[in-house]
């Protein structure tokens, strides 16, 4: 083969490598193109679903918070101190720490039996005298959305929450968790045999404050240092 032939071997040679250059060019281009607008319309869709789901979710209502959950929440944040009791021994040993922390003297406001039986073994002297160094008590009712307790004549007699000491302990148990007072006062109403009267809530727990609220329930109501013993029992 002479070097005219040599030399147009080569050139057809170059102009099929451009070509399949060219294919190659093409298809990468092409496939580069659905890849983009796969992309594309995929971060559209995305975008239109988080749109459409904040439209949707301005008209949902919120998730439900159980009650246990908002008690504690809106309880803390009236300014009360929560402690949780898995049984009557842990209620004794956080007993004795709050003693400890603001060491308060033997003297105590109380008149329920079964609380003077759980703290028997503490050596307190339990009395009515309203110049206590605290009072000891059980409620009626925990309310959730207000994060405040509910007490009736039960518990405080005919007296007002003003007669009693500044500072207070309550026992209560998970069972008298409810949503609203008027809950509380539904499962009062079922009780035939004995409806107590002199119903009133506590929800201030910030010592230099004082309830303000009209609702008629907390009408008159004051303010106390409170340390909650909640008793696990269901």
């Amino acid at each position: 083969m002479d070097k005219r032939e040599l030399k147009k071997a080569g050139a057809k040679t170059i102009d099929r490598l451009k070509a399949i250059i060219h294919k190659i060019y093409i298809f990468i281009s092409s496939l580069s193109m659905r890849i983009f607008n796969a992309l594309f319309k995929k971060k559209i869709k995305t975008q239109e679903n988080a749109k459409e789901e904040e439209e949707q979710g301005k008209f949902m209502p919120e998730p439900e918070i159980p009650v246990d959950e908002k008690f504690i929440l809106n309880f803390k944040k009236n300014g009360g101190k929560f402690l949780y009791c898995i049984d009557e021994e842990e209620v004794k040993e956080n007993f004795y720490h709050i003693l400890k922390e603001n060491n308060w003297q033997k003297n105590v406001y109380c008149s329920n039996k079964e609380l003077k039986n759980i703290f028997k073994d503490f050596n307190l002297n339990f009395s009515t005298d309203s110049n206590s160094s605290f009072g000891l008590f059980s409620c009626e009712f925990l309310i959730a959305n207000t994060g405040s307790l509910l007490f009736s004549s039960n518990q405080i007699g005919e007296k007002k929450l003003s007669q009693f000491p500044q500072d207070f302990i309550v026992l209560a148990k998970t069972s008298q968790l409810v949503e609203t007072p008027g809950d509380g006062l539904r499962i009062i109403n079922i009780r035939k045999e004995h409806i107590p009267t002199n119903i009133t809530t506590l929800k201030n727990f910030n010592e230099k404050d004082t309830d303000k609220e009209g609702h008629f329930m907390n009408y008159g109501s004051v303010s106390k240092n409170l340390y909650l013993l909640l008793l696990e029992d269901l």
